[in-house]
């Protein structure tokens, strides 16, 4: 039975791309007895709204793209309220990833929506070396 539980917070748009992450995070509680609770925000207003105006909520990872349907940029979100080495970039723009980057954000993982598979085998050897 798992006793440990980690907080992950996706900001992410794309439902195909949602499908390989959560893949592979109950790959991550099967592998590691862990129970993972994952709070997705689609949009940047919602992330402005959830997370700039409610510091005290916390999470140990978040997944940050950076596009999001409406147009806007979920890069507004405040990562003062992360430790950004437990942040992930996870744009399909390399520019976008190296932006974050340039804000304190440790590790980035382009995707690629030609490969969402090597994307998430990626992502899951990341995210197992954070949490």
């Amino acid at each position: 039975m798992a006793t440990k539980s980690t907080n992950i917070l996706i900001l992410e748009d794309d439902i195909k791309t949602l499908q390989y992450i959560f893949t592979i995070l109950k790959q991550i509680e099967d592998e590691k007895s862990i129970l993972i609770a994952a709070t997705v925000l689609p949009d940047y207003i919602k992330g402005e709204e959830f997370i700039n105006k409610n510091p005290h909520i916390k999470f140990d990872l978040l997944l940050l793209d950076r596009d999001c349907f409406l147009g806007g940029s979920f890069h507004n979100v405040n990562l003062e309220h992360f430790d950004l080495n437990k942040v992930i970039s996870i744009s399909s723009v390399p520019e976008y990833n190296k932006q974050a980057q340039e804000r304190g954000v440790k590790e980035a993982l382009w995707k690629d929506y030609q490969n969402l598979e090597d994307f998430s085998l990626k992502l899951k050897d990341t995210i197992n070396e954070i949490i």
